[in-house]
């Protein structure tokens, strides 16, 4: 080995967008760079969320002085909470707006004491924490105060980027500040951690003005009710159409929970301002004109019972969409998302309202760099070593092709994967090892319990049984029932055949009602005949058996 040495070691993050987690570790010292999560796919059956493994971090809990977070957003600290259940942190270091975000988190998990939490302030000069000198960068991205962090540690400096692009006009005026990137680029990069989400697409992302521009352009000539959906952390998303709400005499209603969260946060925290009177409750609004309201709502990755998807199945209590109104999805799907997204866009459509989407309209930028900004960010800081990060493998690659053309030699471009053990010496960067990075499942309260989802399944049917609830609709004349829905269960002891009339007639009263109402999609008819079922039995037997819902058309 050469001399002094730094490990770095990608927990999540890499081969895949979501639950990004990163140590950074020399002379028996430890920083993490982010705590984030991911959302389930549909293999993952029941389970609620997908944390790192936070195995190689619970052997070293006494190396660990501090998690450091780059930005508010949930694939970067959504498992802050679960992880310091199981780890003892001392520090977590954020920006402004991150740490209200994540003092919200920590609260709802009774954690907020249990960690000191330090504010990050880019413009104040490094701070030293162990073996390792630290500053904050701003960088600009979909959500406000996001920074990357410039780490000088015994094997070299290193530049972790976050997620970032080069905007020119952001909404509040906190620009990427290329300055210091530059003056990092001169004192010297050994390692140069990337975001490389938008590296396969060429050119320049666009300001996030533009979505202003379009929301000033379409906002104004429509007359009946307007609904925005967006990520609930797109803090100057919701300032644009706030602003434009005022613009045209318009009052706003906040429809989801992360959604009035998020603002209610970044308002008190200066980040958002709203002037008195014009929020409104739901039920409130409806009173008003549609051509006077606009809906700001969760939803736009079509997720089964986000407020969208739920206004879209005519299954909200206080939104429903008519002909003449406007829905603009503010967001991309993420990957995997599109079909379910699709399906809420038709069953708007089919209810008369105009949807408009990035495919159709200006109304979505992405925070994410394309090519053109990573060579850009490559050319500021002309890093001796590049390891692409957060990404897919494709765009992995895609950026490590960038730093080649960049003049960044082939031997020293990592493209490492999640566990990869990375040293950091003078003498460059190499993959030396690699450590168990698998991913943790979070089920209910559980957390890790669930190795295989199987398992669980098998245990369910084992204590508490099985009911298959067969309902046949028909597809045509407008829905409705064929026939009464018929039950089959097991492993319900005695009292099987009074609590089956019971369950039957309950279903049929779940399902008569729904498809009264114009609810007739397939996953929302089941999710509320699972819940209504589950009820019943557990008010009953105080059991929680695996019900089946299987919905027929013909």
């Amino acid at each position: 080995m050469n001399g002094a040495s730094t490990r770095i070691i990608p927990l999540g993050g890499l081969g895949e967008v979501g639950k990004n987690m990163t140590v950074i570790e020399a002379d028996d010292s430890i920083i993490v760079i982010d705590a984030g999560l991911a959302f389930p796919r549909d293999e993952h059956l029941g389970v609620d969320l997908v944390l790192p493994d936070f195995g190689y971090l619970r052997e070293r809990e006494h190396m660990i002085r501090a998690v450091l977070l780059t930005h508010g957003h949930e694939d970067h600290v959504g498992s802050l909470p679960y992880l310091m259940r199981e780890v003892r942190i001392r520090e977590v270091w954020a920006t402004r707006l991150t740490m209200g975000l994540v003092k919200s988190k920590l609260d709802e998990h009774g954690l907020l004491r249990e960690a000191e939490l330090r504010e990050a302030e880019p413009e104040q000069g490094p701070i030293e924490i162990g073996p390792f000198r630290i500053e904050f960068v701003r960088m600009a991205h979909s959500i406000p105060d996001s920074v990357a962090i410039a780490i000088d540690t015994p094997g070299g400096r290193i530049v972790h980027t976050g997620d970032y692009k080069i905007d020119h006009t952001p909404i509040d005026g906190m620009k990427t500040d290329v300055g210091k990137l530059a003056e990092l680029g001169n004192r010297g990069v050994d390692l140069l951690l990337g975001d490389s989400t938008n590296a396969e697409r060429p050119g320049v992302t666009q300001s996030e003005r533009v979505v202003g521009e379009a929301f000033r352009q379409i906002i104004p000539q429509r007359t009946g009710r307007v609904l925005i959906s967006s990520f609930a952390s797109n803090v100057h998303r919701m300032q644009q159409a706030v602003d434009v709400a005022i613009q045209c005499n318009r009052k706003v209603a906040l429809v989801g929970r992360s959604m009035r969260k998020n603002l209610n946060i970044a308002r008190n925290l200066g980040y958002l301002e709203v002037p008195e009177g014009v929020l409104l409750r739901p039920h409130e609004l409806a009173e008003l004109p549609p051509d006077e309201q606009m809906i700001l709502c969760t939803g736009s990755q079509g997720e089964p019972m986000s407020a969208l998807t739920r206004i879209a199945y005519n299954d909200h209590p206080a939104v429903a969409v008519e002909r003449g109104d406007t829905v603009i999805i503010s967001a991309k799907p993420i990957p995997g998302n599109e079909l379910r997204v699709h399906d809420a866009i038709n069953r708007l459509a089919k209810a008369g309202a105009e949807v408009l989407h990035e495919d159709n309209a200006p109304v979505h930028v992405s925070g994410h760099g394309r090519a053109e900004e990573l060579r850009t960010i490559l050319a500021l800081l002309r890093p001796r070593a590049v390891m692409p990060v957060h990404g897919e493998f494709r765009m992995l690659a895609a950026h490590a092709q960038l730093a080649r053309d960049a003049g960044v030699p082939a031997s020293s471009i990592v493209l490492a994967e999640n566990g990869s053990v990375v040293e950091l010496t003078r003498s460059g960067a190499r993959i030396v090892d690699e450590v168990q990075a698998g991913v943790t499942f979070v089920d209910g309260l559980g957390v890790g319990d669930v190795q295989d989802v199987a398992l669980r399944d098998r245990r369910r049917l084992s204590e508490d049984g099985i009911l298959i609830v067969v309902a046949t609709l028909a597809a045509s004349n407008g829905g409705g029932m064929t026939a009464p829905p018929e039950l089959i269960a097991r492993g319900f002891g005695d009292a099987a055949d009074t609590l089956l009339e019971e369950l039957r007639a309950e279903a049929r009263r779940v399902l008569e009602e729904l498809l009264a109402d114009d609810v007739d999609e397939i996953k929302l008819l089941q999710e509320h005949l699972h819940d209504a079922l589950g009820g019943v039995i557990y008010d009953r037997t105080g059991r929680r058996p695996m019900i089946l819902p299987v919905l027929v058309e013909v």
